[in-house]
């Protein structure tokens, strides 16, 4: 079996038709959605690895070290930087108020603050139980501020933001972490779409 940081280099290193290159536009956008996006884009540089290991966190807002994490840490650490939400105790709120409309696949039998924030499928229920799901579409429909979700090969779930700048191609670039730390990059429509939600607060 090959291991998902393993498997998620090897997409980093050789997705060289993902990268996004020179941008070509950044579209005006409504406060909430700058605010969000600037954050994500602030943790590049920062976040400079691919790190699943499971971590014993604070509670609310904990966190790893922002040198390292994973894909749901860049939309994590950017709705507390930017609005200051933290999902750590939304998420952990839900599931105890409703575990059951959860995953089970992971065999827990009660809520984990340390880990279900982190899980891209506990995400995608967790918006679509608040109303946040928006239809699947060309993704040159998307619109910056947008969050995703996809799957990578070897049936890996994957979470983004859309960025407000255009990549090569004329697609919004996506602001991720997809085994070599933040980055901001041509990814959409290379994989598999399985979620679009947004969710962006009154500033």
């Amino acid at each position: 079996m090959i291991h998902r940081r393993h498997l998620l280099l090897g997409l980093a290193s050789a997705g060289a038709a993902m990268r996004a290159g020179p941008c070509l536009a950044q579209t005006p956008l409504p406060a909430p959605d700058t605010r969000l996006i600037a954050a994500a884009r602030s943790q590049i540089g920062i976040t400079l690895t691919y790190d699943p290991a499971y971590s014993q966190l604070a509670f609310p807002n904990g966190d790893v070290p922002r040198q390292r994490g994973v894909c749901t840490d860049v939309l994590i650490r950017a709705y507390r930087d930017a609005f200051g939400l933290d999902l750590q105790a939304l998420v952990n709120r839900d599931m105890h108020a409703a575990f059951g409309a959860y995953p089970r696949k992971w065999g827990l039998s009660h809520p984990d603050s340390n880990i279900d924030h982190r899980r891209v499928p506990n995400m995608q229920v967790f918006f679509a139980r608040k109303g946040m799901a928006l239809p699947l579409a060309n993704p040159a429909a998307f619109v910056a501020g947008d969050i995703v979700t996809m799957v990578l090969p070897g049936n890996l779930p994957h979470i983004g933001i859309v960025s407000d700048r255009l990549a090569e191609g004329g697609l919004h670039a996506l602001i991720h972490n997809i085994g070599q730390g933040a980055r901001e990059e041509a990814a959409l429509g290379q994989f598999p779409l399985t979620g679009r939600y947004r969710w962006l607060p009154a500033a």
